[in-house]
């Protein structure tokens, strides 16, 4: 099994997210926001509760839904003229090849992240008309989250009635998302209190995320863009033995070994250079040393 290098995909993803805020003019920072919490920056990421599916976890009929509306303007139109909405609203593809084809684009970064910010960009419209202000990130989410008429519905209650159960208006997105509808002890959260959770997750999110790519610029530019880089650089910087090694050498091997396994195994190896451990903390050391910082 072949695993893409954490820095490799992040930037990658990260790019793709970067060319659809162009295009669109939907903030960067919302776009990756988004990401990292819908997906934690997994391109192939799916949900256990439902069709949710990719970076952007779009559900089987909004993805069918934004592709109708937006592919023909993003060199999809083969994509779009085969999606069809029938008298009842639903969006139906007739080939079962071409259907998959459509809904295996959540998959790729770029045309995820383009029809996402398409998306947004549809529900920022939307919803600065029917609320008669600017619409915030946390607005746009919750029009990803709950769809444009949930999220309409939810501000307006929210203006009105903060403190009406999110659950009893929305029991299907409470069974699907227990822990934003639901505290800790079970109780139903308000409306008020959802938005809020979910307003400090977007913005915890868009930090983790920038965070993440910081990581993978510098493990970039440690290990260089030449095969042999990362040996040279740990051979030529000041490595200091602290881990039961007796020199320089063995911290060398040590520091060589750990990122080896960070690029080479597994996303659960990847994913500890990010978590603070006596390990991976060492190593980030290490690597602001290299670098003369």
């Amino acid at each position: 099994m072949t695993v893409t290098p954490l820095s490799t995909a992040t930037n990658s993803i990260q790019s793709a997210i970067a060319r659809a805020s162009q295009v669109t003019g939907i903030d960067f920072d919302y776009l990756l926001g988004q990401a990292q919490l819908e997906s934690g920056l997994h391109a192939a990421a799916r949900s256990g509760t439902s069709s949710a599916t990719g970076l952007y976890q779009f559900i089987d009929q909004s993805w069918l839904g934004v592709v109708k509306k937006h592919g023909a303007e993003n060199g999809l139109g083969w994509a779009a003229d085969s999606i069809t909405k029938t008298a009842s609203g639903r969006y139906s593809v007739t080939d079962p090849a071409t259907r998959q084809a459509i809904l295996a684009m959540r998959n790729d970064p770029s045309v995820s992240s383009l029809m996402a910010a398409e998306h947004a960009s549809d529900n920022k419209t939307a919803l600065e008309a029917s609320t008669g202000r600017a619409a915030t990130g946390t607005d746009l989410y919750m029009a990803h989250f709950l769809g444009l008429g949930g999220a309409r519905s939810f501000l307006s209650q929210l203006t009105s009635n903060p403190q009406r159960s999110g659950a009893s208006m929305f029991p299907a997105a409470a069974h699907a998302n227990h822990n934003v509808f639901y505290a800790s002890d079970g109780s139903a959260r308000s409306l008020s209190e959802i938005y809020e959770k979910l307003s400090a997750k977007l913005d915890s999110s868009a930090t983790t995320a920038g965070a993440i790519g910081m990581a993978s610029d510098t493990l970039d530019t440690f290990k260089g863009t030449q095969p042999g880089a990362a040996e040279f650089q740990l051979a030529s910087a000041t490595v200091l033995p602290g881990n039961g090694e007796s020199g320089g050498d063995d911290a060398a091997t040590w520091a060589k070994a750990t990122l080896d396994q960070i690029n080479g195994t597994s996303r659960t190896l990847q994913a500890t250079l990010l978590r603070p451990t006596p390990t991976t903390a060492r190593l980030a050391y290490m690597m602001l040393a290299s670098l003369g910082a």
